[in-house]
C-alpha cells in the first residue's frame, strides 16, 4: 500500500485503540458509550447514526439498563468512536501526544514484502527502517482529520525523503508503526 495509506492505517489505531476497551456488548461498555454520548454532540452523533430520539432519550435515562437491539449497539458504538476521534482532534490531545514536547515520536517503516515477486524483479533487500519523525504532526492530524489522503501522501514524502537514497524503495509499505 502507499505510504500514505498505511499512515492513515496506523493514525486510526492509535485513536482507536485509546477508548473504551470493554465490548458495546457487555453492560459496562454499553453504559460507558452511553455517558459519553450524553450531551448534546453526543446526541447529535447518535442521531447521524440512524438512532430515533425518543429511543436516544430512554437510553439516556435507563443509564445503562436497557438492551438495545444488535443494530442499535452497532450505532452507539459507531457514534461513540466517530465522537471520540472528534473530541481527541478538537482538544489537540492527538497532536501534543505525538508532537511528544518537540521530541516527536518514533515511526517503524516496515518495506513491501517481495516473497510473491518474482526474483529477477525484487528490489534489493530491503530492512525495516525506523526513524524519528518531528514538526509534522499537526499537519498530518489536520489532514487525516479531514480525509484528506493526497496531503497525507506529501507528509509521508516528507517523512520518507529523511531516508536519503532509499527514498523511492519506502513509497509503498506493508505497514507503518508509530510509538505512540
Amino acid at each position: 500500500m502507499k505510504g500514505g495509506e498505511a499512515l492513515v492505517l496506523e493514525m486510526n489505531r492509535i485513536v482507536y485503540g485509546s477508548g473504551i476497551t470493554s465490548p458495546v456488548t457487555s453492560r459496562r461498555g454499553l453504559a460507558a458509550r452511553l455517558r459519553y454520548l450524553d450531551s448534546a454532540a453526543g446526541r447529535a452523533a447518535l442521531a447521524e447514526q440512524g438512532a430515533a430520539a425518543r429511543t436516544v432519550r430512554s437510553w439516556m435515562k435507563s443509564k445503562g439498563n436497557v438492551s438495545p437491539t444488535p443494530e442499535n449497539r452497532r450505532r452507539i458504538d459507531a457514534a461513540y468512536w466517530e465522537r471520540r476521534r472528534e473530541n481527541l482532534i478538537r482538544s489537540g490531545w492527538l497532536k501534543r501526544h505525538l508532537d511528544n514536547k518537540g521530541q516527536g515520536r518514533r515511526m517503524e517503516i516496515y518495506p513491501v514484502d517481495q516473497t510473491h515477486v518474482p526474483a529477477e524483479r525484487q528490489r534489493p533487500t530491503l530492512s525495516q527502517r525506523s526513524i524519528t519523525v518531528r514538526y509534522v504532526w499537526g499537519d498530518l492530524v489536520d489532514a487525516w482529520a479531514d480525509k484528506n489522503a493526497d496531503l497525507v501522501d506529501e507528509i509521508w514524502d516528507d517523512v520518507i525523503s529523511d531516508l536519503d537514497s532509499d527514498y523511492n524503495a519506502y513509497a509503498y509499505v506493508s505497514s507503518v508503526g508509530i510509538s505512540a
